[in-house]
């Protein structure tokens, strides 16, 4: 879950970037709860909405990122480039001599980073 200041830049945002859709959405008197998903996987983002917020949320230290894995990074990466989204570099991250990881970063609308991740060895 993450809190985001508005609804309709942020399902926008993780629709454009990451094909997710609304799979639900719950009304309450104080906060709106915004179910997203899509069918390549169970994955599920959850926005939360405060009601009346107008102010940033502070992310504070404790939160890293989150990340989703895709099949071809590289077409991704060109994908959202051509979109005119802000992206971090791609970096291969080698360990022991191997590639352990490739992945680059993309920030939403409220600053959460997410990392991009190719699919390869532990990273499904």
């Amino acid at each position: 879950m993450i809190r985001v200041l508005d609804e309709a830049r942020s399902v926008d945002f993780y629709g454009k970037v990451f094909g997710l859709e609304v799979a639900d959405r719950l009304d309450f008197d104080t906060f709106t709860l915004v179910y997203m998903s899509n069918a390549e996987s169970p994955f599920e983002v959850e926005l939360t909405i405060n009601k009346g917020r107008t102010e940033p949320y502070a992310l504070g230290d404790g939160y890293g990122h989150i990340a989703v894995s895709v099949s071809d990074l590289d077409a991704e990466y060109a994908r959202l480039a051509g979109a005119g989204i802000t992206l971090g570099k791609i970096v291969d991250f080698n360990r022991d001599g191997g590639l352990l990881a490739r992945f680059f970063f993309v920030t939403d609308p409220d600053g959460y980073k997410i990392e991009v991740l190719q699919r390869h060895g532990r990273f499904k």
